[in-house]
């Protein structure tokens, strides 16, 4: 029985960078063919276990080729989001809920070893200088990371899982978040190539649902997806070129922005323009798209309702452009069709709260028709909120779509 496992690890980790000439490039096979020979010649002069075997060997790769300390979590599916907040403050999210996880790192440099493996991977970098990175792992996890001087008591980093199998609608459904019809619904306008944007607060499951929608995009057509880093897990579309952004290098050239990636993929012949998330002045890119015959564009934006999503666009597109408000307010009214507004509720479940229409722009005003809204109908024993989304008495308006693809006009 080893009394000490993290101390045992860093022993046999010890015997095996003495063993390897690490000068050179070794591969993944190479370390653990030499980690298990290591585990193999200790176990004569001490006992092990099956399982301690296994735990060594695992631990001492993660602390050469993987995550440390964090593999196990990165690698347990029950947990979405991973926070480290310095070397000694882990902190993860399991249905809903946070815990801390009884982990650490031994120091803020062992902490930053795996920061820069991490970042190294997808050609990122980050140090004294820019010490605010997006990155992501190899299985498309969204990390965020920021260093001191910035972050006061060490090294932070946010790991945003995402599952194996990408979201589809049935998942949707069965977790609550919408209904049959309104998946019907969305099916069609997916389909015919409505303009829907998804807005939510934090958490509330924009890239998840964005992921949900794509799904229904014709299998036959050329989309082109733009992201701050890979995300989105479209299955089944042949002609698909994903985008990502770079950052700056060292002397704060070589910088390529959602900016830039929109008006490049004007170039590209897209048929869908598949825009991750806006923040800024790229927002009038995206409209100025959907405006110029690229229907059927799906994108996110942060809000915590429809009209603070509509305010919020009309600040990104003043940030960067010199444009009447009004001609903003036009752009974004004939440009989106759908807005689809998501929450997470007090019973920390991501639900589907309204979906709203965009019919026009007049008096200075967008015109706004809810289609669908969120009705609370109580509590279960646990807690959970029950309720649904419930159709409103409007009639959607604008259903030329729907004919000129030849779909059902009910909504």
């Amino acid at each position: 029985m080893i009394e000490d496992m993290p101390e045992y690890i860093k022993r046999i980790r010890r015997m095996v960078s003495e063993r390897l000439d690490l000068t050179r490039y070794v591969d993944d096979d190479e370390i653990r063919e030499v980690i298990a020979a290591i585990v193999t010649e200790e176990s004569r002069q001490q006992y092990l276990s099956l399982t301690e075997k296994r735990e060594i060997m695992e631990g001492v790769f993660n602390s050469m080729r993987g995550l440390d300390v964090l593999q196990p979590l990165v690698d347990d599916p029950s947990i979405t989001e991973i926070m480290i907040n310095g070397p000694d403050h882990v902190f993860v999210e399991q249905a809903g809920r946070l815990y801390r996880k009884d982990v650490s790192f031994e120091t803020n440099e062992k902490l930053e070893n795996v920061i820069l493996n991490i970042v190294s991977k997808v050609n990122r970098t980050v140090n004294e200088a820019n010490p605010i990175v997006d990155a992501r792992l190899l299985d498309g996890s969204r990390v965020n990371v920021v260093l001191p001087p910035i972050a006061l008591d060490g090294p932070t980093v946010t790991i945003r899982k995402f599952p194996e199998d990408p979201m589809t609608v049935q998942k949707l459904i069965a977790y609550g978040s919408i209904t049959p019809e309104v998946a019907e619904l969305l099916e069609r306008m997916v389909k015919a190539k409505y303009n829907i944007f998804i807005s939510g607060g934090t958490g509330s499951g924009k890239t998840t649902f964005l992921n949900a929608l794509s799904n229904f995009i014709p299998k036959d057509e050329r989309v082109i997806t733009i992201e701050d880093s890979a995300e989105l897990q479209i299955k089944g579309v042949a002609n698909l070129v994903r985008l990502e952004t770079r950052n700056a290098n060292m002397e704060g050239k070589g910088e390529v922005t959602i900016r830039d990636l929109i008006r490049s993929s004007l170039r590209m012949r897209p048929e869908r323009i598949v825009v991750g998330e806006v923040r800024g002045a790229e927002a009038l890119d995206m409209l100025q798209a959907m405006n110029t015959g690229h229907d059927g564009s799906l994108s996110t934006g942060h809000s915590n309702s429809t009209k603070d999503m509509l305010s919020r666009l009309e600040t990104m597109v003043v940030s960067g452009n010199s444009i009447p408000i009004e001609a903003i307010r036009q752009q974004i009214a004939s440009a989106i069709d759908i807005i689809i507004q998501l929450s997470r509720l007090r019973d920390k479940s991501r639900r589907t709260i309204e979906i709203t229409e965009l019919v026009g722009y007049e008096d200075g005003k967008i015109i706004l028709n809810p289609l669908y809204r969120f009705v609370e109908e109580g509590e279960d024993k646990e807690g959970r909120i029950i309720g649904g989304l419930v159709r409103t008495e409007n009639a959607m308006v604008h259903i030329e779509k729907f004919q000129n693809a030849g779909l059902s006009k009910e909504v």
